[in-house]
């Protein structure tokens, strides 16, 4: 195995793709209000632990979960469409790639309930997080499901509190 064959095969180990349901109790149009508010995640979701607009559709974001790591992701609008219930960014800095939130109403009468489903697919750039992506892959796996579980509990509770709170 030649060198490149080798690059190729590690740079496979450095992307993911990652699916997560949010099931709320929170009419669509109220969770999609608070989900395109990003500059507002911090408030909700700890993992999030700052956002620094850069222009009206690009921001910077500073996330650290349960590994003792910060990444720096750079996130450009892409598409914003209330009405299909759809936020999608172009990922940059420590992870290379998309997001998309797709904000549906979930079952019942009412429309009092909404599935928020998150995907992605990204490359780690992160110098460290690249090096170790392959024997700590589960690791970092357990670490995305672990962040995403606390920010559905955050907007859970924030949707909950005061109508003025989203």
């Amino acid at each position: 195995m030649d060198r490149s064959d080798r690059r190729d095969r590690w740079d496979r180990w450095s992307r993911y793709r990652f699916r997560s349901v949010w099931d709320l109790d929170a009419p669509p149009a109220l969770v999609y209000a608070a989900l395109e508010q990003v500059e507002e995640y911090p408030s909700w979701w700890r993992q999030v632990r700052r956002v620094e607009p850069v222009d009206e559709r690009t921001g910077t974001a500073y996330i650290r979960s349960v590994l003792p790591y910060e990444i720096r992701v750079t996130a450009t609008e892409r598409l914003r469409d209330p009405g299909r219930g759809l936020l999608e960014v172009a990922l940059g800095g420590d992870l290379y790639g998309w997001a998309r939130w797709t904000v549906r109403p979930r079952g019942g009468p009412g429309g009092d309930h909404t599935r928020a489903l998150y995907e992605q697919e990204v490359e780690v750039r992160h110098p460290l997080m690249r090096r170790l992506s392959p024997p700590a892959r589960p690791v970092f796996r357990l670490n995305h499901a672990l962040m995403m579980r606390a920010g559905r509990r955050g907007l859970a509770a924030r949707l909950a509190g005061p109508p003025e709170a989203v």
